[in-house]
């Protein structure tokens, strides 16, 4: 897949439409909105990566929120999961603001760019193993090009993990056999490419106390300092 670069990868995957029930879901829920919501445009398209061409820690996540990221058009954006994540990104250093809110809120990340292995929003946040297999090969692409810089990955949650790993075996790192299995804490090392495991910042998640705001926060330090970003 020739994109010349990530801006040009970014908007190819804003139009794509490969996947019929994520089409008519996404687009379903820009139309329907959430009351909260009624008088926002939604952006109702896949959502590109988010984060600076040159990153040297990748975040991968799962998909984005229907009235989250398929609102505001920006990775983890507008939703409680994103508050969890923004806040422990800016404590540790890596974001200019606590908060993402819009595509326009003036959020800056350093060093670090998020993205996910399906990229448009899901019913129920669930994809199908064939919705995942089919938006693979943009992730595919976001990993070669980001090879030169990517030092470090934080990967949330088993489906993250389960999904970015034969991405990676794809974008040419030696991905062990056996593949490892997910774990939060769980680190391995691909060609020079750290990857670290930890739990979704979902609200089931956080809400229950399985993912602490403290947790996320020493994954983040930890693959921060394997990046060289400390």
């Amino acid at each position: 897949m020739d994109t010349g670069g990530l801006a040009q990868l970014d908007a190819r995957i804003s139009g794509c439409r490969a996947c019929p029930r994520l089409v008519a879901w996404r687009e379903e829920v820009a139309r329907t909105k959430r009351a909260a919501f009624a008088d926002e445009t939604y952006w109702g398209r896949p959502v590109p990566g988010f984060g600076p061409a040159d990153a040297r820690l990748l975040i991968v996540g799962l998909a984005p929120a229907a009235h989250g990221g398929n609102r505001t058009g920006r990775m983890f954006t507008g939703d409680r999961s994103g508050d969890v994540l923004y806040q422990a990104l800016y404590d540790v250093g890596l974001a200019s603001q606590p908060t993402s809110v819009s595509a326009t809120d003036g959020l800056e990340l350093r060093g670090v760019r998020i993205t996910a292995p399906v990229h448009c929003a899901p019913p129920d946040n669930k994809p199908t193993p064939a919705e995942r297999d089919t938006c693979r090969p943009w992730l595919v692409t976001e990993l070669e090009l980001l090879r030169p810089s990517l030092r470090a990955v934080v990967i949330l949650g088993a489906f993250g993990w389960q999904a970015a790993l034969p991405a990676f075996a794809e974008a040419g790192w030696a991905v062990p056999k056996p593949r490892p299995a997910f774990a939060h804490g769980a680190r391995v090392s691909l060609d020079g490419l750290e990857l670290f495991g930890c739990f979704h910042v979902s609200q089931r998640n956080t809400f229950t106390g399985k993912l602490t705001p403290e947790m996320l926060r020493d994954v983040l330090r930890t693959a921060k300092e394997a990046a060289g970003l400390a």
